[in-house]
């Protein structure tokens, strides 16, 4: 008899996909926050030689996978990876996988999803989903960022498998191949070097364009932008930052509170009460991300006059994140995990 498979919403994919294809494999006390937070998910990167949608390339989170694959490593659970350059062997190994009966987890573009409303098709390919089954030609769905499972015809499920451009899926499929017992001291270790990871992610990333560093260049970026790009233009940089924070599968200020409730769980595991002062730290920089994404969407739409003054605003908001994120991890990288 086969086992069920439960879908289960989540804020963000990869972090869904993570949480359903372990507990799929008996792993019950892994929650979204703890994925997140193990696979090291929380991350900032401006590249400013990058544009996407013609607008600057900013990420909130760490690469497509990472998230998924630490997260397996740290609780020793084997994974499959595989990607392709033939459209008829990608279908056909899908379909072979899914004859055994387990669910797997693929990377797709999201502009050719016919469940997204129109005005989330973007270009963005290192979306994640799960198929699990194929019925009378239609692969069984549950996409983590949907409120209830549903299907793909075998040609949108290649359209999605194969979308072009920046970080194109090639067909990407993953799923967790040998899952062991996994013990509470492994969740712990997995914990802490979680952390630890993130710490040196965000703190001491070479360069001025990551990590905390990062966020005060976007702020010193955006001071700059209204003379050097007229006011349309730096409307609409804001507005993909807008985009890319709360529409887009990289962040922002969702990220913020994810890696709250992570630290808040983390307490349970290691007992360090500390943690959950810095988890108050990472909901105030999300309350001021979604601050941020405000401002800039009024300055975009016009509902404020798009003055230099209005910038600066969304300039101070984050160069204040960057100074809250940076001592919060400053407290983790003192703490005594």
């Amino acid at each position: 008899m086969e086992k069920e498979f439960k879908h289960i919403q989540a804020a963000h994919c990869e972090n869904g996909a993570t949480t359903s294809l372990l507990r799929y494999h008996g792993l019950d006390f892994i929650t979204e926050p703890l994925a997140f937070g193990m696979g090291s998910g929380i991350f900032y990167l401006h590249i400013p030689f990058l544009t996407i949608s013609n607008g600057p390339a900013i990420t909130y989170r760490s690469m497509p996978g990472w998230i998924f694959n630490r997260t397996c490593r740290a609780l020793g659970i084997g994974v499959k990876h595989k990607k392709f350059s033939d459209e008829i062997v990608a279908q056909k190994y899908l379909d072979d996988i899914l004859l055994k009966g387990a669910p797997v987890g693929c990377q797709v573009g999201v502009f050719n999803l016919p469940y997204f409303p129109p005005e989330y098709r973007f270009h963005f390919n290192a979306h994640n989903l799960i198929v699990f089954g194929k019925e009378d030609g239609q692969y069984l769905i549950s996409d983590p960022v949907m409120e209830t499972v549903t299907s793909l015809s075998e040609e949108d499920m290649l359209k999605v498998r194969f979308a072009k451009g920046p970080l194109a899926p090639k067909g990407h499929i993953y799923f967790p191949e040998t899952v062991g017992d996994v013990s509470t001291e492994m969740i712990k270790k997995g914990i802490q070097a979680g952390i630890k990871r993130s710490v040196r992610e965000m703190l001491y990333i070479p360069g001025s364009i990551g990590g905390v560093s990062g966020i005060k260049y976007t702020s010193g970026q955006i001071r700059k932008w209204r003379d050097k790009l007229g006011p349309r233009k730096a409307g609409l940089y804001l507005a993909q930052i807008v985009r890319m924070q709360e529409e887009i599968g990289t962040g922002g200020g969702g990220f913020r509170y994810i890696y709250a409730a992570f630290l808040e769980q983390a307490a349970n595991y290691i007992n360090q009460e500390k943690l959950m002062e810095v988890s108050e730290d990472f909901t105030r920089s999300g309350d001021l991300w979604r601050e941020s994404a405000i401002q800039m969407g009024r300055i975009y739409k016009g509902r404020i006059n798009n003055e230099q003054k209005d910038f600066e605003v969304c300039a101070d908001l984050l160069e204040e994140i960057s100074a809250i994120e940076k001592q919060a991890f400053i407290k983790l990288k003192k703490m005594k995990l």
